[in-house]
């Protein structure tokens, strides 16, 4: 097992170094642990505590564990602090264990530098120290000298010395995430028909991200899914620069009235900063994007000023720290720059390589496979029988999980046959990660989805107060969920954006999104009556007001196109006249 520490004086920045180093060693598929040395009073268990009771009654260790993680507290008593060797001893093997402290310890080290400190290097004197990280140049030491920030080279460095390849040939796969318990979507005893509210929330309550993870590219990764908060490896920007072409200088040595300064030859530019500190009461040639030379603090504008004869005249008073953007100003290394669960798209891309990642941790994409089944449901342009119904929902399914970032998986159709419905389920379990239906979903004799996922002993069938919709079918298929969406296309568009899509998204690692909601006046006059939950297809009129489709027929298919949204009309009874404030969904805000 290779080990290696970072050490340094008190606000030298070592512990952001380590936890910069960390996350840009395991993203490059190495396994790390780490060891702190805690100083002064510092205790790993705090009174109250269930676990400081048991110590205090006398246990030599305390074994704490959680769902999270597991810690082992052991009583030095007599034997006194630990030695290094010992507790590193404690540790399960990995490829490398970065040691924070125990500077007089000879296992090698980087030292952390800041010389606001005004601290002395330890490395001089102290061989063991192979490179200092420093965020001010440093010269005459015989060690490599790395920026502080510059984890990438740091990392490299530690890797080298450790005998570490620079990329592992193979990154171990992430383990498998959990499956769905088989009654997962169950409902309470003496529960039939269920309120929207309550069905979104169990659902919630259930569902867990089913799907893989993995470590790709940073450019390849839009449309992904985050698995893992994503951590700046580099401050943006690294180093304080100009955000406008100028002059830079020392603001103490400037104000009121007219000013002059001599003007030292040479610049600093973007990618060529300028070699040297500025003197008080001197200014220097600034570009925008310039790393600010020691000595400067203040930029003043080109167009503010007269460059004659070596000199710079300008006006006072001039404000401190003007026109220059701070290092860290966007984001600071070792911080999170994105959360888990967020949808990748160009501008995260953008943020993750400003802070130096090459590459993210995502999900895998959700498989969605969409089945449609009955007898009566054909192919479009098949036949021109009029008993025969052309699959509508398959399509319009398919083109929702694209839409919504899934991979689509089309399971084609069914008929009325339970042995080869059977078959094509088991065969859909090896192959997607979640499975929609369309029809089916119902107790009659022919609805041979619901009969199957009730033979297995996995099936909820849920009377949902929902209008166009009610039955919805939810079970379980050899560990793949399944939602039995009602066959009416309009019912199956309505309950596939309020029920499936959230779904789909907690399955998918990307959390329960909410749809978004506008209070806007009614153009329409309506009396609902109690019990059910009402979706009107509507539309929002160029006045702000919300018209709703002609028919609440849900087997006008038309009524879609022509909307732009729902209209939500809560459990309760209502009368809406015009003017009526009313909550209306645009489909924009599912995702469309």
């Amino acid at each position: 097992m290779r080990v290696f520490g970072v050490v340094g004086w008190k606000n030298t920045g070592k512990t952001g170094l380590m936890e910069r180093l960390v996350a840009e060693i395991t993203g490059r598929g190495f396994s790390v642990s780490t060891l702190k040395h805690a100083h002064h009073s510092f205790d790993v268990d705090q009174p109250g505590k269930d676990s400081y009771r048991h110590r205090a009654a006398g246990a030599t260790e305390v074994l704490l564990s959680s769902r999270n993680r597991w810690a082992l507290m052991h009583e030095n008593r007599a034997e006194g602090e630990a030695p290094l060797e010992r507790l590193l001893a404690r540790l399960s093997p990995v490829d490398l264990v970065l040691i924070e402290g125990y500077k007089r310890d000879d296992h090698p080290k980087v030292e952390a530098h800041r010389a606001e400190t005004g601290k002395p290097l330890i490395a001089p004197g102290d061989p063991t120290v192979r490179a200092v990280a420093s965020d001010v140049p440093l010269e005459g030491l015989e060690i490599p000298v790395f920026h502080l920030d510059d984890t990438a080279a740091v990392a490299d460095f530690i890797l080298s010395e450790t005998g570490l390849a620079p990329q592992p040939a193979e990154p171990a796969a992430p383990p498998a995430p959990p499956k769905l318990r088989d009654d997962c979507f169950a409902l309470p005893d003496g529960v039939e028909w269920a309120p929207v509210d309550e069905v979104l929330a169990r659902l919630r309550d259930s569902l867990h991200p089913v799907v893989g993870r993995r470590t790709m590219p940073v450019a390849k990764a839009l449309g992904r899914v985050l698995a893992s908060d994503a951590v700046a490896l580099r401050s943006n920007p690294p180093h304080a620069n100009s955000a406008v072409d100028g002059y830079g200088l020392a603001h103490a040595a400037t104000g009121e009235g007219a000013q002059s300064l001599p003007l030292l030859e040479g610049r600093s530019a973007a990618g060529a900063p300028f070699e040297g500190t500025v003197p008080p009461g001197h200014a220097v040639r600034i570009l925008t994007g310039a790393l600010i030379p020691p000595g400067v603090d203040t930029i003043i504008m080109q167009e503010d000023v007269v460059a004659e004869g070596g000199r710079l005249s300008f006006n006072g008073p001039l404000k401190k720290g003007a026109n220059v953007r701070p290092a860290g100003e966007d984001a600071k290394a070792g911080e999170p720059v994105l959360s888990a669960g967020r949808h990748l798209g160009p501008q995260h891309l953008a943020l993750l390589a400003a802070v130096g990642r090459s590459q993210v941790e995502v999900f895998e994409p959700l498989r969605v496979g969409v089945l449609s089944t009955g007898d009566e449901i054909v192919e479009p342009g098949a036949t021109a029988e009029p008993s025969k119904t052309y699959d509508a929902n398959r399509p319009m399914l398919l083109g929702l999980a694209r839409k919504w970032g899934h991979e689509a998986v089309d399971l084609g159709h069914v008929a009325d046959d339970r042995a080869r419905l059977r078959a094509v389920l088991d065969e859909a379990a090896d192959r997607v990660d979640v499975i929609l239906t369309s029809g089916g979903a119902s107790a009659g004799e022919e609805d041979h989805v619901s009969a199957l996922l009730e033979e297995v002993g996995a099936l909820s069938l849920w009377r949902v107060a929902i209008k166009p919709g009610r039955p919805l079918a939810l079970g379980m298929w050899a560990g793949v969920p399944v939602f039995g969406l009602p066959g009416n296309p309009v019912a199956a568009f309505v309950c596939a954006l309020i029920f499936a899509r959230p779904a789909l998204s907690q399955l998918a690692g990307a959390g329960w999104p909410e749809p978004a909601a506008l209070q806007l006046p009614a153009a329409f006059e309506k009396r609902k009556r109690p019990g059910r939950r009402e979706y009107l297809r509507a539309r929002m009129r160029a006045d702000g007001q919300v018209e709703v489709y002609e028919s609440e027929g849900s087997g006008r298919v038309s009524g879609l196109v022509w909307a732009d949204g729902l209209v939500e009309l809560e459990d309760e009874g209502r009368h809406i006249r015009p003017g009526d404030m009313v909550r209306y969904l645009p489909f924009s805000g599912f995702g469309l």
